[in-house]
């Protein structure tokens, strides 16, 4: 059991959720997940989850607290296949794309786990606002969104009010989408080492004469490329 679990077990905001209670929101986030299977995080009382199951697709919804995943079993039966357990810890390496309204007190610990796992194309995440903005560099790159660019795309799809959850958290709520690229910027291979150049860039505070914050994916690419090459020619 996950530090999460063991600090949240079973009541309604005990488990740290702020609940979407917006249908028309849920139903947005829902069509923001392309065709396939997919895994919801955190899946509370389904309000994407009702979207969802309209779909044809294979649907899986991890969900924390035993008596909101029993409910969705009775709701949904053989349409949904409910997993009782901790969105920290699950791992699914088949093909498919993650939705989840992510507890906003373990964002940064669940955006790495997600982004460290295989198997997934796309994640749709409810997260606070300032929070989705940073994380889809907009107004400044951050270190976490930097490390993995040049292996995913971050985008940031739409605010959501405080009122249109349950408890009402204290600020908005963002929809960050994150997507595997395709064709990534650099291979597998040299992630290690692009990760510390960006960690130490961060560090740091410049990359050559610019500061972190304002380089863009590409940019990061490039400079670690220009230091990769200054090495070898030493």
């Amino acid at each position: 059991m996950s530090a999460h679990s063991r600090r949240f077990v079973g009541g309604r905001h005990e488990l740290g959720q702020n609940f979407l209670t917006d249908h028309r929101i849920a139903a947005r986030i829902a069509r923001l997940v392309p065709p396939g299977p997919v895994v919801e995080l955190g899946p509370g009382d389904g309000a994407v989850t009702r979207h969802l199951v309209r779909r044809p697709d294979p649907l899986t919804a991890v969900e924390l607290d035993p008596r909101r995943a029993a409910a969705l079993e009775r709701r949904y039966g053989d349409r949904v296949t409910v997993v009782h357990g901790d969105m920290l810890r699950f791992r699914e390496r088949r093909p498919h794309h993650i939705v989840s309204n992510v507890p906003f007190g373990i964002t940064t610990p669940l955006l790495r786990h997600l982004l460290g796992q295989p198997g997934w194309g796309t994640a749709v995440l409810l997260l606070q606002w300032e929070v989705a903005r940073k994380r889809a560099a907009v107004g400044g790159t951050s270190q976490l969104t930097a490390v993995w660019w040049p292996w995913f795309d971050f985008g940031l799809a739409g605010r959501v009010p405080a009122a249109a959850f349950r408890p009402r958290p204290s600020v908005d709520g963002g929809v960050l989408v994150m997507a595997r690229r395709d064709q990534p910027l650099l291979e597998a291979g040299r992630r290690g080492a692009y990760q510390r150049f960006v960690v130490e860039a961060f560090q740091v505070g410049r990359v050559g004469r610019r500061r972190p914050r304002d380089l863009s994916a590409p940019d990061w690419v490039a400079a670690f490329g220009s230091l990769a090459g200054r090495r070898r020619a030493t």
